[in-house]
C-alpha cells in the first residue's frame, strides 16, 4: 500500500514509471467535473473509472482485494475513509468474483484500520492487499467523487 497526493508526485520518484504515467494521465484529463464512467488510459492494461457515491459505516461493507490489477483510489471531491489491513489473506472468503471481475470480498480482519483521504489524495493497493473504500469519516456519511485507476500487474 502506498499513500500520496497527485499534486505532489515528485515526492514519490521511486514509484514505477507506469504508475506515474497513469496518475499523470488522470491529473491532466480527469477532475471533479469529469462525467462518471470508464476512461481508457492504455487499453485494458490501464483504465480509470470515475464514480460518485456516499461514504458508509465501515461495518456496512466487506473488505476486498484483487489478483490481476493494482487498485489506485484517488479522491476527486469530498473526503473518504479507506480501511485496510496489513495481514495476509487468511481470513474467511465471503464472495469470490476473482475469475470474472477481479474482486473478492472477505470477512473483516481484526486489525482493520482507517486512513482519511482528502481531495487529491490517493492510495495504491497492490494485488492481494486488503482494503475497504467509501468509509465514513467521524461517523458522518457524505458524498464523494473518485477515480479508481486499474493497472494490470503484468503491465508494470
Amino acid at each position: 500500500m502506498i499513500v500520496g497526493n497527485i499534486n505532489e508526485l515528485g515526492l514519490n520518484p521511486w514509484l514505477p514509471s507506469k504508475i506515474i504515467e497513469a496518475l499523470d494521465y488522470v491529473l491532466k484529463n480527469i477532475n471533479a467535473d469529469s462525467p462518471t464512467g470508464k476512461y481508457a488510459v492504455a487499453g485494458e492494461s490501464v483504465w480509470a473509472l470515475v464514480i460518485e457515491g456516499n461514504t458508509r459505516s465501515a461495518w456496512d461493507a466487506l473488505p476486498e482485494y484483487h489478483e490481476r490489477y493494482l487498485d489506485v483510489q484517488l479522491v476527486l471531491s469530498g473526503q473518504e475513509g479507506m480501511a485496510f489491513s496489513l495481514k495476509p489473506l487468511h481470513t474467511e472468503m465471503m464472495e469470490d468474483k476473482l475469475a470474472k471481475s477481479d474482486i473478492a470480498f472477505i470477512k473483516t480482519p481484526d486489525d482493520e484500520r482507517i486512513i482519511n483521504l482528502n481531495v487529491g489524495d490517493f492510495v495504491i493497493f497492490y494485488p492481494g492487499e486488503v482494503h475497504k473504500p467509501l468509509c465514513m469519516i467521524n461517523g458522518n456519511a457524505a458524498p464523494v467523487k473518485k477515480a479508481v485507476i486499474k493497472i494490470a500487474k503484468d503491465y508494470l
